[in-house]
């Protein structure tokens, strides 16, 4: 891509910052019928729908409605979802709000200790020094995070998708800032270095691995013949202010606002286990 079209500015750039505007955008996006004739009109609609619920000023709502568009018609990259756009999708292919409870450990009656030096280790076994998600192991030991937890995950996954083949990827939207204070917002802050980084600062890669798990428990009990390797697409983390619509740039395969990653099958099922049971003694 050009220079130009990574200094393309945001097309959310004015939107407010914070959580209440990101809980907003996953509402209004929920509510939208990516394949809509008219998908202006769809967002429009979904827009006021929210706002009835959740009252938050936006300034300026076709600036919006212009920039959720761009990311439902943003090509999602090859490596997770074949480069389809949300726009792509029609509803009987989309599962949003997936909700899960995961047993850590036994769960009521835990019969073991999970920590995070489990999961790191596990990461550590089954991943490549090339993965993107290599190096977060070593940002498991973060002092700030619990060392160790047991009880009940609960939580729900923004949206699965039905990919060709029957398989399945995880898709959660961020409205994270990533351009210095003060400095106006461009596509080239969700390049995929910065992506990747903010993944390992804001522990999204644990929110990552715990979704994988739920989604591979979920097909496992609702999918027949289920195989991790063959059904398990993988995740993409969508940062909707980066997302610049048709003429999205991308960068060694990777669009700007997109972060993909396919966990293999043999880590999922590995994780999987040391939340059931703990680690080896």
């Amino acid at each position: 891509p050009s220079s130009t079209e990574l200094e393309s500015p945001s097309l959310l750039a004015e939107m407010p910052v914070g959580v209440k505007f990101g809980t907003f955008a996953h509402r209004v996006i929920e509510a939208t019928d990516f394949a809509a004739d008219d998908l202006d009109a769809a967002l429009v609609s979904a827009t006021e729908l929210v706002r009835q619920r959740r009252r938050l000023e936006l300034g300026d709502d076709a600036a919006a409605v212009a920039g959720f568009r761009a990311a439902l018609e943003t090509p999602l990259g090859e490596r997770v979802a074949g480069n389809i756009r949300l726009r792509d999708l029609a509803r009987c292919e989309r599962l949003d709000e997936l909700g899960f409870e995961l047993p850590l450990v036994g769960g009521d009656d835990p019969s073991g200790r999970l920590t995070l030096e489990a999961i790191a280790e596990v990461l550590r076994e089954h991943l490549s020094e090339e993965d993107p998600m290599a190096a977060y192991a070593t940002r498991l030991e973060d002092p700030a995070l619990r060392a160790s937890v047991r009880g009940f995950l609960t939580g729900s996954i923004d949206l699965v998708l039905r990919l060709a083949g029957q398989r399945f990827a995880i898709v959660d939207y961020k409205t994270n800032w990533l351009g210095p204070a003060g400095e106006p917002l461009t596509l080239a802050h969700y390049r995929p270095e910065s992506l990747a980084a903010e993944m390992s600062r804001a522990h999204y890669g644990l929110q990552a691995l715990l979704y994988t798990v739920a989604l591979h428990r979920y097909l496992r009990w609702r999918l027949r013949g289920y195989e991790v390797e063959r059904h398990l697409a993988g995740v993409l983390y969508l940062f909707l202010r980066g997302m610049g619509g048709a003429e999205n740039p991308v960068l060694d395969g990777s669009p700007c606002g997109v972060f993909s990653w396919s966990p293999p099958g043999r880590l999922v099922s590995a994780l999987s286990d040391v939340l059931d049971r703990g680690a080896p003694a």
